[in-house]
């Protein structure tokens, strides 16, 4: 014999109690349309030229991304303080880190790269 039981209200209710957001489509259709609409301002601030100065459009563009990333995390990976006990985001928060420092350390590196090359190595050499 099967204990094959049907869910009730009460058990969908606490569905999101294990750890993981409930999903339902209505987040998901949230999620989509929050998606497109921050996938169109950046397309519509290049093809419609809307900032003058091509420096402030890219940070708009890097803005929107970085909002745009945050809508995908929040509604397709139900990513959350409470979603895993909060180790979901602390590794989120440490991967962040840890790219931040590789990224920073690269590019010091890469600045400061001609300054500890050899110098005055191109003076030594005879001229042709």
């Amino acid at each position: 014999m099967s204990n094959d039981r049907t869910t009730s209200g009460h058990d969908m209710a606490h569905a999101g109690e294990g750890g993981h957001a409930p999903s339902t489509f209505r987040g998901y259709m949230t999620g989509f349309a929050l998606s497109v609409i921050l996938t169109v301002i950046p397309f519509w601030l290049v093809m419609d030229g809307v900032l003058a100065n091509s420096g402030a459009t890219a940070l708009a563009i890097l803005l929107i991304g970085a909002v745009q990333m945050v809508v995908h995390m929040v509604y397709f990976l139900h990513m959350s303080p409470r979603s895993e006990g909060g180790w979901t985001l602390l590794a989120l928060i440490f991967t962040v880190i840890i790219v931040a420092i590789a990224l920073a350390g690269s590019l010091w590196v890469m600045y400061h790269l001609n300054v500890n090359m050899m110098p005055g190595h191109l003076h030594d050499m005879p001229s042709m």
